[in-house]
């Protein structure tokens, strides 16, 4: 634990020595804010809850997030200086977990930063503070989704921009899988139970119990779940691909 707890600072101290932190954080708060309040109708509902901040967030995530991921493993690819960090005393899995978690604290730090948001409908009325803060931590766990997807494919390339757009289209098919459209196109093409195995593995169903305030264990264990299986995936790609 100390080992990932090392990597972990090392990485994000690394965020925010250049802008390109800042950019991120300001980017996302103002792309939140104009989403909220102009497409979500944020005043116009006249309800006191925070639906038309969170129900973009899977949407913010899938063009956002990726964009920190790609630059996970594909920068220490393209630079040659993974084989030096893959010499310091630790273990793989503590690299990979560290550095994804030192993303996933940056990605934290900037949902953190909308908690104005949340002191403004407080003070507009009476929302049930207890479902906002269920949506902020189905909010945190889907980013560490999409996160641990982006960590994985940017070891399979050195090549940052690539890293980004495969990590966007696989999101998509997360996003979407449960989606009426995607449900109706293989409702004619296969069986009930494969349908509904591809609608389980939709972050946006996922998402839409949770802002709605119905906390099932289901859901926290679907996004644990999906962060284990693809940094388990990343170990594995990052051991095959750290010689080339």
């Amino acid at each position: 634990m100390r080992n990932v707890g090392t990597v972990m600072m090392r990485e994000l101290g690394g965020y925010f020595a250049t802008p390109v932190a800042y950019v991120f954080i300001v980017i996302f708060l103002a792309l939140a804010s104009a989403l909220t309040f102009y497409l979500g109708y944020f005043f116009e509902r006249g309800q006191a809850d925070l639906q038309p901040f969170f129900m973009f967030h899977p949407w913010l995530y899938l063009f956002l997030i990726p964009a920190i991921s790609m630059r996970l493993w594909s920068e220490e690819r393209k630079s040659g200086t993974i084989e030096l960090f893959l010499t310091l005393p630790i273990t793989l899995p503590a690299a990979v977990i560290g550095k994804f978690l030192a993303a996933w604290v940056f990605a934290g730090i900037a949902l953190a930063l909308t908690f104005p948001l949340w002191i403004t409908v407080n003070y507009l009325g009476e929302p049930d503070n207890g479902v906002i803060l269920a949506s902020y931590i189905g909010s945190f766990l889907m980013a560490g989704g999409y996160l641990a997807i982006g960590s994985c494919l940017s070891a399979l390339t050195k090549n940052q921009v690539i890293a980004f757009v495969l990590t966007v289209a696989v999101c998509f098919l997360f996003t979407v899988s449960g989606s009426e459209v995607v449900v109706s196109f293989f409702g004619d093409l296969a069986s009930r139970t494969v349908v509904e195995i591809i609608a389980a593995f939709s972050f946006l169903t996922h998402f839409n119990q949770i802002i709605k305030g119905v906390i099932d264990a289901r859901d926290i264990v679907f996004y644990l779940a999906v962060i284990a299986v693809w940094l388990f995936a990343t170990v594995v790609v990052v051991d095959l691909k750290k010689a080339d």
